[in-house]
């Protein structure tokens, strides 16, 4: 199959569209279910090379989710600890200790599931059962991977009422060299950005403290991956094995570092044993359960939590969660991982990026004030190596 046709573009207004390969060859994908559309294939490409690169990267298996071209979360393979199951919606998942890539994808799904609502997954090893039986229950428009066991197959097959979209790649697939994309009638040209992110990045540590353990070594090589593949200006906070928090397609990098923070302390928030033992009402489903938490969390906690209110959402009415209490849980992070797309060129990313627990920093540098962003650096003891190479995605 040398081309696709799809229904439209990306609004319903944009016609005609495919997919296909200007050479004439085959595509390096197979349709074995559903017919996905053109942002579909958007992430699908894009999410495929993000965890295609994180294995390669780590040496562990690897998932993705994304939306709208970015990435809600990236994350490794890693055992969760029981709360982080319970605040990802999967402590009743059978074998999931079992299954290095299930605990991959229930870390990148949990991680933001307010943006994975209705996402497009990426997984870097052949689909197995326990992650199928996470994937079946959750909002989501279809998948990618390299492969697919007959049982898990048959059960996103299933999803949709049989018309999810469930997409093989050929993973020896490699792409030519330059790409060229059109806008407004005007062709682009470019080579690729094969530039290869490991460990010999982090080398060039900058601050006083240089203590890099190599389990931090590896979310910051999250954390740059994720935003080889995020919608630029973009910050990625990373921890324990996953991204915690993606800031993306901001036009002011202080945006993208607030807006990352907010999300990994919402991640870490969702962990509070006040979050965990909430009662939820009966009747009160997985999506709706996410939204209360979120109001929960929020400065517009009454909106849940107010007489004649929360009897709809809960089984028993949960104590308030106040800012003071929030303040002093966040307070006691730490050993968070950041990295960014291009350099910081004031301190005042430094400055948030404290406030969230953030320890290790890496960035390209190259700024007119990296004397100052170093400086803030050292005041508060962090790890900040210089990368030298820009991640801009657009």
């Amino acid at each position: 199959m040398s081309e696709f046709q799809l229904k439209y573009g990306c609004n319903p207004n944009q016609k005609p569209a495919r997919i296909y390969m200007a050479d004439g060859s085959d595509l390096p994908v197979e349709i074995l279910n559903g017919r996905p559309g053109y942002i579909n294939f958007l992430d699908a490409f894009n999410s495929w090379q993000l965890v295609k690169e994180l294995k390669a990267a780590t040496g562990m298996v690897a998932a993705t989710s994304f939306k709208h071209v970015s990435p809600t979360s990236a994350a490794v393979g890693k055992k969760l600890s029981e709360p982080l199951k319970k605040a990802c919606f999967v402590d009743d998942i059978a074998g999931l200790d079992d299954s290095p890539l299930a605990c991959a994808y229930a870390r990148a799904r949990g991680t933001d599931r307010m943006s994975s609502f209705g996402d497009w997954i990426a997984l870097s090893d052949v689909c197995d059962e326990v992650t199928a039986n996470i994937i079946k229950r959750e909002v989501s428009d279809g998948i990618i991977a390299p492969g697919y066991t007959p049982k898990a197959l048959e059960i996103l097959k299933s999803k949709r009422k049989g018309g999810y979209n469930v997409v093989k790649i050929d993973p020896d697939y490699v792409p030519a060299e330059i790409e060229r994309k059109q806008v407004f009638g005007v062709t682009f040209e470019q080579g690729r950005n094969n530039f290869k992110i490991d460990r010999a990045l982090l080398d060039n540590i900058v601050t006083k403290n240089k203590e890099l353990p190599e389990e931090k070594a590896i979310d910051l090589i999250i954390s740059l991956i994720t935003l080889k593949y995020t919608q630029s200006n973009s910050v990625c906070f990373a921890a324990d094995g996953q991204a915690i928090g993606v800031g993306a397609g901001q036009q002011s990098r202080i945006h993208c570092t607030r807006l990352a923070a907010q999300k990994a302390d919402l991640w870490h928030l969702r962990q509070h044993e006040k979050v965990l033992s909430l009662q939820f009402a009966e009747g009160v489903g997985r999506p709706e359960k996410n939204n209360i938490i979120d109001l929960y969390l929020s400065d517009d906690a009454d909106e849940v939590l107010a007489d004649g209110v929360w009897q709809n959402n809960f089984a028993v009415r949960p104590e308030p969660f106040t800012r003071e209490e929030k303040a002093e849980y966040l307070a006691g992070i730490k050993g968070v991982s950041l990295g960014s797309d291009a350099f910081f060129p004031f301190s005042d990313n430094i400055e948030r990026a404290y406030r969230s627990g953030v320890t290790y920093v890496a960035e390209p540098g190259g700024s007119v004030r990296d004397d100052l962003v170093i400086e803030a650096a050292d005041a508060h003891g962090m790890v900040m190596a210089f990368t030298g190479m820009r991640l801009f995605h657009h």
